[in-house]
């Protein structure tokens, strides 16, 4: 008896600790997971990833043109440019954590003392500062005969800052400034030995519009003639959300350019997802990607409103140079396209108020806009907001006032004399539609002939008041991403079945209502 139950007593222990190692594993797991999924805390990384790595990319254009003293190599100035932005990084990760680290690699002994001074104080009285540069403007001036000072003026320095006390917000600001700089080579490394702040006055730039389109009173015009936006939100049907991967078909998207122009549609808007693309290192071959798609619409006469950082939630001031970085690499490349009406700057931004803080989203929202006018002058510009209450946010920083709707549609005719109140710009619902999926999953929903009925009561109204539109969508699709609508299957099925063609490939009844 007592042998057989010391081997229960074993069995027991043996089960016990294999349950405690695998929920210790489990545990392990579970946090690392969650590290890497939260993003590593910047003030632990290692001083080698700042200087490998370049982790603050604001516009930074170098005057060369005079200065006193040796000549300047273009490696050297690789260097120091590195090396002084990198400057700028720390010291702003330092003011935004009251914690110095990095500052000995990019200042001097007696530059640094002022910092530290500086964070002690901030520190003593729970105050921080999210600070970024968006755009550097360096004039050599002098460069030593044995090559480990230089000196240089940094003008039109564009500041972007937010105090905070107690972690709560006190000031929002936008500077420009000047600086007078020096640097020295110590241990591999271009120090800021000294930078003083200029009084200076400043102009702003005159940039010439060649643009074809442009807004006369509330209406859109291209080439002097009013041009109607009457259009569709597109994805192709076996690649939604993905249409720049590894399964991109331009013959596939070719062939539904062309159905879209024979219904009587003109424009359509697309995404350019942010990580997908590259985040600040946008890939070469996603470019050439959205370059067919552009070549492939003008061939077709149809006009593009390209929608930028699609599923880009992040904000941090301290990233902002990432987001302008990648946001220079596509616009520029794209500036002088004919295909492209206008930029869609992000898709529904107004849905990040709650998680990241609307007045953050909003000065983001805004110091993006600054930066592609200054590249894309000849472009229109608008916002994706999610519901016409949001329509109002920002009114003066776009030209094209756009929103989504899909409220019900009794209430939209009041809700439109709202905003043509309140708003002196073209609207456009750049968003509409109801799903025709009555099922399992919601079996109270609208069917295929609802659908149809409520795309005839829309193009009734749209036609009416004689506003621009982007319904959703060409197509209903197969597979739903859980980055869009999450797992749900019930929020799956209904985002599945918006389209005026079904997943066989067959005009759905709505679709004699896609234009009018």
């Amino acid at each position: 008896m007592r042998q057989k139950i010391n081997k229960n007593l074993y069995r027991a222990i043996l089960i016990l600790s294999f349950l405690a190692v695998n929920a210790f594993l489990i545990f392990g797991i579970s946090t690392v997971l969650g590290y890497l999924n939260t993003g590593a805390d910047r003030s632990t990384m290692l001083h080698t990833e700042i200087k490998s790595r370049r982790m603050y990319l604001p516009e930074i254009s170098w005057d060369t043109s005079s200065y006193e003293g040796r000549p300047m190599e273009v490696q050297n100035l690789k260097e120091i440019e590195r090396d002084y932005l990198n400057s700028w990084y720390v010291k702003n990760l330092a003011l935004q954590t009251n914690k110095d680290y990095g500052i000995e690699d990019y200042y001097t002994d007696s530059a640094r003392v002022n910092i530290y001074k500086i964070l002690d104080t901030n520190k003593a009285k729970n105050i921080n500062f999210r600070s970024t540069t968006t755009a550097h403007h360096p004039k050599l001036q002098f460069y030593s005969a044995d090559g480990q000072l230089v000196v240089f003026k940094d003008r039109n320095v564009i500041e972007y800052s937010e105090s905070l006390e107690n972690d709560k917000v006190l000031d929002r600001g936008v500077d420009t400034s000047s600086y007078r700089v020096m640097m020295l080579l110590e241990d591999g490394f271009w120090r800021v030995r000294h930078m003083q702040k200029l009084e200076e006055n400043f102009k702003a730039e005159q940039i010439e519009n060649k643009s074809y389109w442009s807004i006369q009173e509330d209406q859109v015009f291209y080439k002097d003639k009013r041009y109607k936006i009457k259009g569709i939100n597109y994805y192709p049907q076996k690649t939604p959300w993905n249409m720049f991967g590894d399964e991109f078909d331009i013959v596939t998207i070719e062939a539904d350019f062309q159905l879209i122009k024979e219904t009587g549609l003109n424009t359509i808007r697309i995404f350019i997802p942010y990580e997908d693309f590259g985040g600040a290192d946008v890939k070469e071959a996603k470019l050439q990607k959205l370059n067919k798609v552009l070549d492939a619409a003008e061939d077709m006469d149809i006009k593009v409103f390209v929608t930028l950082f699609d599923f880009y939630g992040d904000y941090s001031v301290l990233n902002w140079t990432l987001t302008h970085e990648h946001l220079r690499k596509i616009v520029s490349r794209f500036k002088d396209h004919q295909a492209i009406l206008g930029w869609d700057i992000k898709n529904e931004p107004d849905l990040d108020f709650e998680s990241r803080g609307k007045d953050l989203v909003l000065n983001w929202l805004k110091s993006i806009i600054h930066q592609l006018r200054n590249i894309a002058p000849n472009h229109l510009v608008t916002i994706g907001w999610s519901n016409p209450e949001s329509a109002v946010l920002l009114k003066d920083q776009v030209d094209l006032v756009t929103f989504h709707y899909y409220k019900d549609i009794t209430e939209l005719e009041v809700t439109y004399a709202g905003l043509i109140e309140e708003i002196d710009k073209p609207l456009v619902m750049g968003e509409f539609g109801i799903s025709s999926y009555k099922g399992f999953w919601n079996p109270w929903g609208y069917d295929e002939q609802d659908q149809a009925e409520y795309h005839q009561l829309m193009q009734q109204f749209l036609k009416k008041v004689n506003i621009s539109f982007l319904s959703w969508t060409l197509y209903d699709f197969n597979e739903i991403p859980a980055s869009v609508v999450g797992h749900k299957p019930w929020r799956k099925a209904r985002q599945r079945n918006f389209g005026f063609i079904n997943s066989r490939g067959e005009e759905k009844p709505a679709f004699i209502y896609i234009s009018h």
